[in-house]
Formats: structure tokens, C-alpha cells, sequence
């Protein structure tokens, strides 16, 4: 790390001092990748060899490298060209994997024209390269036809600022970043799409069988612009780069120094420039501040649908507002032209930052102090909770004060339960210890009351949960569950519908101009009504259907005698290497043997 991060920082050190920023050659930028490879690969490394598996996380165990990478193995991973220029960054347990074949083992096997041996078929990426060069080719078109209405050098011109109202200044600066996003947005997604045609990024099949290519992916564009937090936005921007961070900073130090330790490596990664470290500052407050703001306010947000919408469609345009805020400085580079802009801000979110982060939570309790103190309230309501839920379906809790019913569900949804289960279980053992005191004719009672105590434990339980579970829903709805905290997804999912027809004229596209499968097996010159006859493909034959995906079938074409011989001791030579343990099962994707 250490090594890899001098020389990096040098390279930025002189691009800057001799460049200044001006459009010309840059050899930073792939740099910056290589230095994100070499460093993972340290780290897997050292995972591998020094550290036991108890002391990993699951991600390092996944990432850890236990034999050491030829000379060979490391510079194809460190330099290889699909991702050399603009990324993405992969780890080199998955790119080994891509490289030998054996991450199309993880996929189930699957069986041709009824043949018991499987055979191992590697997805055609064609539909997830098309929609992704597609959605490049969009992103390209928004920057170059909308950055030049909120050009972003207007922002160093004090003219510009001087004749303009702070709120508009903000409006442009937010417009003018997210139009400045799109380039990243073009290079990733284009980037991304020439992985996956090479067969790099393949993880295997969803439940309905389509094959996803989401391995090395760096950005979700309409998870990042419709993301309702500052975590959700980092987690889908540059997700190539939030990997690297994660596994050798955030995931090795301290938790309580992990964000500010993770942002001030990524500014020191990006190089120089003041922009970056204004920047990574302000996202560092700007994410604490979030996070504190959640724990204090979403809880009470959540009693109805609406509030929830309402809530989530309020974060989400709030998101927005402060990422144009914090990204500016990044965009222009400058410290003196980004402090002058701030300061026409007058520093707004960076003081509602810090009064978040230091004087709200002394007068607002969060939701982890609010569960905390309604336990002392309980012993308030103790009676009240006892006859609401003894009488059936709750009956007795309608007989309440609205107030009363809602501090009760909440009381119920906290702790109700544990103290209840524990009065009936005292209750119980008081009866049973003094019954051991009385005489033997009184056995028969005690038994009864056994009985009795145990119906009313269970119908308690029972119209407790029920109350609970009513409670919970009124009072706290999980963030994975509300409405538009999905919204990305749901957009998403829209998109996917509208593009059906699309997605269908591709798939009859692959299946009439891709070639099927042929598999080398032992019995490959089986008899048949040809003899010697070599299985080979034909595309304008009939397909099959296997486990839900559709294969070419492969057909048997007589060969004519003076070919025979040769066939033959092609297809005996093919076996021999087929058969050695290191070769995985064969599958040729144009059909002739090599």
C-alpha cells in the first residue's frame, strides 16, 4: 500500500505542477486502477497467508488469495486490457476465476439431448452489452446536449456569483453537477459493457433464469440519482472503487475512525487537487450528519403509508440538494473559487451539519433512546396493557384514550411481551410454592389452576402478538420495506417493462445468429445412423430447451469415408486432453474442434 500510494502520489504530484488540469494526455487515471489492483492483491494475499479464517470477514475470506499468483498471473491481472483504461477495478480471486473457467462451475450443470454428463454453459452476454452500451450511448448524449446550459465554469466567474441570488447559485450548482456526472456515467457503463463481451462479470442465473453480469459493475445510475440517503448515493457511485475502500480500509481499522480514515484515503487516492480533499471533507460531515438525522427523525415517519411516502420522496430531493453541494469543489478543483462559493452559501449545510451532529440530539431522542425510555413507562401502563389484552380480540384497548392506545402499542411492540410472560410464569411458581405447603387434599385444586394458569398464558400470548405485529406495523416499518425506498427499483423495474419488446427482438436476435454448444465427450463418436460421425453445430436446426435456457441443439451430419480417418484421430486426441484433471469439461463456442 504504502509503495503503490508513493508512486501514484507522484505521478499526481507532477501531472499537477506540469499540466495544471489542462485537457491532455493523463496517464493518472489508469494508474489509479493499477494501484487499486496491486493493493487488493497485497491485502488477499496477506489474508491468505498470515491471518487466520476467525479473524476475517466474510468478504476477505471470499477475497483471500492462498497460492501465490505466478509472474505471469500477475501482470495479466494487473495490466489486462479490458479494464485498463477506465476500470473497473476487480479483485484478483474473480479475475483468476474469469481467466480458468472455474467461475462457470458455481452455475448449475445442465443436460443435453438427454445425456447424464453435464455440460457447463457459459451465457451469451450479448442483451446485458447491448443495454448497457445503449444506456452509455444515452448518458453521452445528456452531457454533451445539457452541460452546455449549466456550464460549470460559470461557478469561478464572480461576475456570475455577484449577479446571482445564493439560491439560485445553489440551483445551478446542483444542475450543473449532475449534468457533469453523465461523462462518468457513459465511460462506466461502456467500460463495464466491454467486460462482460469478453466474459468477465458473470455471476450466475437469477430465479428466472437469466443470466446476470452485475459482478464488476461501477455504477447504478438510477440507484445513485434516486438514492434517498448519502450512504444508498456512495454505495452506488463508483462501486468498483467503494469495493477497494471497503476491504482495505473500513473493514481494517477501527470502526469509529473507518469513515473519516475511508474519505480521507480516497481524496489522497484522486491526487492533489484542493477540490478533492473540500470535497471528501464535506461528504465525511455531510454522511455523519445523516446518519444521526435518521436515527432521529424516520421513526416518525413511519406510522402511516403516507408519512412514509412523504418522508422518502422528502430524503430523496434532500439527497439530491446536498450532494450538488458537497460535489461542486470536486468538479472545479480550486480552493479559493470553491471557498467563495461556499461562503455565497453562507455555509448553510455545513452549519445544519454540525447543529445536527451536536445540539439536536440533546433535545430530540433518536429511536434507540426512545425504545429505552418507554420501558420506565411500561410500569405506568402495566395495569392498562393487562386488561387490554385479556378481554378478546383487544376489546378493552378501544375502551383507552387515543394517546393511551398508541403509547400502549408502542410499550407492546417494545417489551410487552417479556414482562407479561413473566408475570403469569411468578404468578404460576407463587401458586405452585404455596400449594407445596398445603395438604394433599388439595392437590386437585393445584392442578387446576395449573391448567388455568397455562390457557390464560397461551390466549395472553397469543392476543399479545396479535397486538404486537399491529403495533410494529403502525410504529416502525423497515427501511427495506417502505414504499419509496425502493424508488430506483421500482423505476427500474418500469423501464424493464417498457423495453420488453426490445429485450424480446434481441433475444430472437442471439437465438437465430449465435451459435449452440458443442461438448467433447467420450463417446463423441458414438453409433449412430452415421458412422463416424462428429457432432457439430447447426444453427438453422431446431433448439432445445434446457433448464429454462435456450441451446441450440446439436445434429448429427454424416461425413464422407475419405474423412473418417482423420475425424477420428482429431476427435482420439481431443479426448486424451479432455480426460487430464487439470482441463475443465470442454465447450467450444464455434463448434470445430481445435
Amino acid at each position: 500500500m504504502l509503495v503503490a500510494m508513493t508512486y501514484l502520489l507522484t505521478i499526481h504530484l507532477m501531472r499537477q505542477i506540469y499540466d495544471n488540469g489542462s485537457d491532455c494526455l493523463d496517464i493518472t487515471g489508469p494508474l489509479m486502477i493499477i494501484t487499486q489492483k496491486v493493493t487488493s492483491l497485497a491485502y488477499s494475499i496477506h489474508d491468505g497467508f498470515v491471518r487466520s479464517t476467525k479473524e476475517l470477514t466474510k468478504a476477505q475470506q471470499y477475497h483471500a488469495v492462498r497460492k501465490m499468483p505466478s509472474t505471469l498471473e500477475y501482470y495479466s491481472f494487473v495490466l489486462n486490457f479490458h479494464g485498463l483504461l477506465a476500470g473497473p477495478a476487480i479483485f484478483y480471486k474473480d479475475y483468476i476465476e474469469f481467466i480458468e473457467g472455474s467461475n462457470l462451475l458455481k452455475s448449475p450443470a445442465m443436460n443435453v439431448d438427454n445425456i447424464k454428463s453435464p455440460v457447463i454453459v457459459e451465457p451469451s452476454p450479448v442483451k446485458a452489452v447491448i443495454k448497457k452500451v445503449v444506456g452509455s450511448l444515452i448518458c453521452a448524449f445528456i452531457f454533451i446536449k445539457f452541460s452546455k446550459l449549466y456550464p460549470i465554469k460559470n461557478l469561478k466567474d464572480d461576475d456570475f456569483i455577484s449577479n446571482s441570488s445564493s439560491w439560485y447559485c445553489l440551483w445551478y450548482t446542483m444542475m450543473s453537477t449532475t449534468f457533469t456526472r453523465f461523462k462518468y456515467y457513459h465511460a462506466w457503463l461502456l467500460a463495464d459493457a466491454i467486460c462482460n463481451n469478453s466474459g468477465l462479470g458473470f455471476t450466475g442465473y437469477d430465479k428466472d433464469g437469466n443470466a446476470n453480469w452485475d459482478l464488476i459493475s461501477n455504477i447504478n445510475v438510477l440507484g445513485f440519482e434516486f438514492a434517498t440517503n448519502m450512504r444508498d448515493a456512495i454505495n452506488n457511485w463508483n462501486c468498483g472503487t467503494n469495493r477497494w475502500l471497503r476491504t482495505v480500509v473500513y473493514e481494517r481499522v477501527p470502526k469509529k475512525y473507518g469513515t473519516v480514515l475511508t474519505f480521507a484515503l480516497s481524496a489522497v487516492w484522486h491526487g492533489f487537487y484542493p477540490g478533492y480533499y473540500l470535497t471528501f471533507a464535506t461528504g465525511a460531515l455531510m454522511v455523519t450528519s445523516a446518519r444521526v438525522a435518521r436515527r432521529m427523525f424516520r421513526h416518525r415517519f413511519q406510522r402511516t403509508q403516507f408519512t412514509r411516502m412523504f418522508y422518502d420522496i422528502l430524503t430523496c430531493l434532500t439527497t439530491r440538494i446536498v450532494m450538488g453541494y458537497t460535489t461542486f469543489p470536486f468538479v472545479m478543483l480550486e480552493f479559493m473559487a470553491s471557498i467563495r462559493l461556499y461562503l455565497n452559501f453562507y455555509l448553510c449545510l455545513h452549519i445544519v451539519a454540525l447543529i445536527t451532529i451536536c445540539i439536536l440530539p440533546k433535545f430530540i431522542k433518536d429511536e434507540r433512546r426512545s425504545n429505552l425510555v418507554a420501558i420506565p413507562v411500561q410500569e405506568k401502563l402495566r395495569s392498562d396493557c393487562a386488561d387490554a389484552v385479556s378481554a378478546p380480540n383487544g376489546s378493552n384497548l378501544k375502551k383507552l384514550p387515543t394517546n393511551e392506545q398508541n403509547s400502549l402499542k408502542s410499550i407492546l411492540a417494545v417489551n410487552a411481551a417479556s414482562y407479561l410472560n413473566t408475570d403469569l410464569n411468578n404468578e404460576f411458581i407463587e401458586s405452585n410454592y404455596e400449594s407445596s405447603k398445603q395438604p394433599q387434599q388439595q392437590k386437585q385444586k393445584q392442578q387446576q389452576q395449573k391448567r388455568e394458569h397455562q390457557q390464560k398464558r397461551t390466549n395472553l400470548t397469543s392476543e399479545l402478538n396479535n397486538i404486537a405485529s399491529d403495533a410494529r406495523d403502525a410504529v416502525s416499518v423497515k427501511h427495506d420495506q417502505c414504499e419509496m425506498d425502493q424508488l430506483s427499483s421500482k423505476l427500474k423495474e418500469k423501464i424493464e417493462a417498457e423495453t420488453k419488446n426490445i429485450e424480446e427482438f434481441i433475444d430472437k436476435t442471439v437465438t437465430e445468429t449465435v451459435s449452440g454448444i458443442v461438448c467433447f465427450k467420450n463417446d463423441l463418436m458414438r453409433d449412430c445412423e452415421f458412422s463416424h460421425a462428429l457432432r457439430k453445430r447447426n444453427t438453422a436446426n431446431l433448439t432445445t430447451t434446457v433448464n429454462d435456457v435456450a441451446v441450440n441443439a446439436a445434429c448429427i451430419k454424416s461425413q464422407s469415408d475419405e474423412n473418417a480417418p482423420f475425424l477420428k484421430k482429431e476427435i482420439e486426441v481431443i479426448n486424451a486432453v479432455v480426460q487430464q484433471a487439470n482441463v475443465l469439461p470442454a465447450v467450444l463456442s464455434n463448434g470445430h474442434a481445435k
